[in-house]
């Protein structure tokens, strides 16, 4: 048994949003073998309740409080420094005094396991033990994208953004012993962004517990009776969430509705923005945060995923194929998984698209039942998180040379 230090950018507890389903599941995997030593950032209020639970798992546990707003204000010092304003965001003294400390007084000996490049700012110097990197995907490219959404001057920022995050991601892929991204795609991106790291970079998929999101039959709808229920789930505080329902609901939803007579999109997740808020009426329902959101998945007719920005594999598509329903969702996305399209999952890419797959799937309920119940089976044999958590074991006692500061 290793003494682990695992630093996370989110609370890993509970498993209720994409990053936290993943950061939760590489914790369960490393605290079954290992003792490990948790620093994180809260950054919701409401996960407050959630601390002591988590503090259960580990052996130690530090929590660092982050105001999104503030952090917002002091990200702004990387324009000065001339770093990736995601380091001033996750900044924080107290937490880099915890990590000091517990490698000085626990003798972390195996692993210092990082979430996201994010965190590796804590972990700079080290010599005497193995650095994994979990970047999870390509950071950098997500900015370079949001920078092609937005006009002057967050363009100029988020593409600035993008190439310093850029530099410090490659910085850190060349000190470390080992980076994981979600995907095939995505480390083959990253590979091509930094070369130089081409040995050291595989991929390490997202899973779903398939037993929890698995269909019942006494599990109440929570839709009226007379509507046809198509449904978006995630984070709606989350670029990526906001402009994939913002778009659908204003490109795709209008001529369904004129096809289709008593369709309704319920769009499901915590912290609504204001203009997520604004898409609510008649025809579109905003649920914010749900008890549980098995309910909305299990009785929709069809799931819809219609990311524009987000990359890598998408935990929304895992769950609700894993509830054996027909997901129709954005190419990119589908790409990422190893799935055949049209048998497992149907994929998308104009509004155009998007309106002839969900008829279709509407008009034929059984071709509907059919992809619903090979998407299940799909990821019940592709996407276990134990065997994807695995990779962590096979290099945890390389050798490791300094994170890049």
């Amino acid at each position: 048994m290793a003494n682990l230090l695992y630093l996370v950018h989110r609370l890993p507890y509970p498993p209720d949003k994409g990053d936290k389903v993943r950061s939760f599941h590489v914790l369960k995997h490393l605290v079954a073998q290992h003792r490990v030593f948790v620093g994180t950032f809260i950054d919701d209020p409401a996960d407050a309740v959630h601390v002591d639970a988590l503090r259960s798992m580990c052996a130690g546990l530090h929590v660092a409080t982050l105001h999104p707003r503030r952090a917002r204000v002091a990200s702004l010092a990387g324009l000065v420094t001339n770093d990736a304003l995601t380091l001033h965001y996750y900044r924080n003294a107290g937490l880099r005094r915890w990590v000091q400390d517990t490698l000085a007084r626990e003798a972390i000996d195996a692993v210092v396991v990082v979430f996201s490049s994010s965190m590796a700012q804590y972990a700079q110097g080290l010599t005497d033990v193995p650095v994994l990197v979990d970047f999870v995907d390509v950071d950098s490219a997500k900015w370079t994208a949001y920078a092609d959404q937005h006009r002057w001057p967050l363009s100029w920022l988020y593409r600035r953004e993008g190439l310093r995050l850029l530099a410090y991601e490659r910085e850190v892929a060349a000190a470390s012993s080992r980076s994981f991204l979600s995907t095939d795609k995505e480390a083959q991106l990253f590979v091509q962004m930094a070369p130089e790291c081409a040995g050291d970079v595989e991929p390490m998929n997202n899973g779903v517990d398939a037993q929890y999101f698995s269909p019942q039959a006494d599990r109440a709808s929570p839709f009226a009776a007379d509507e046809t229920a198509l449904v978006f789930t995630g984070a709606m505080d989350y670029w990526p969430n906001i402009d994939a329902v913002t778009w659908f609901a204003g490109d795709v939803l209008p001529e369904l509705q004129r096809q289709q007579p008593g369709l309704r999109l319920h769009i499901v997740g915590r912290s609504p923005t204001p203009a997520v808020r604004a898409l609510a009426s008649v025809n579109v329902a905003v649920t914010g945060t749900v008890p549980d959101v098995r309910p909305y998945l299990q009785h929709a007719a069809v799931v819809v995923a219609p990311l524009r920005l987000a990359r890598g594999i998408q935990n929304k598509i895992l769950e609700a194929m894993a509830m054996g329903r027909p997901v129709v969702a954005a190419a990119t996305c589908v790409d990422a998984l190893d799935v055949q399209t049209g048998t497992d999952i149907v994929a998308a890419e104009t509004a155009a698209d998007y309106v002839s797959c969900i008829l279709q799937l509407l008009h034929n309920p059984g071709q509907a039942r059919a992809i619903g119940a090979e998407g299940r089976r799909r990821v019940q044999a592709s996407y276990t998180w134990a065997a994807h958590m695995s990779a962590f074991d096979r290099h945890r006692v390389r050798s490791a040379q300094p994170v890049a500061a």
